[in-house]
């Protein structure tokens, strides 16, 4: 199945992009997505800790794993800081 991935702030920094469409297996979930942009991005490891996780502009909260479906939007939201 096929699900878009948008990037805010700094992990849009390390993954070079704003956005990518990646192919996950049936059954994949937002954990097993996580793991899988580690392994595409090692330098989102450390920025991933800190993320907010939505699907489809619901947030997933902390510790849990959603099931995704084909056509899901996923965006990976760090903290924002500033004034």
């Amino acid at each position: 199945m096929r699900v878009r991935v948008l990037y805010f702030a700094r992990s849009r920094e390390v993954a070079g992009a704003p956005e990518e469409a990646l192919d996950l297996p049936p059954g994949a979930t937002t954990s097993s997505l996580l793991d899988d942009l580690r392994s595409r991005h090692p330098g989102l490891a450390g920025v991933l800790t800190s993320c907010v996780v939505a699907v489809n502009h619901e947030y997933v909260a902390a510790g849990e794993a959603a099931e995704l479906r084909e056509g899901d939007e996923v965006a990976i939201i760090p903290p924002l800081s500033g004034g």
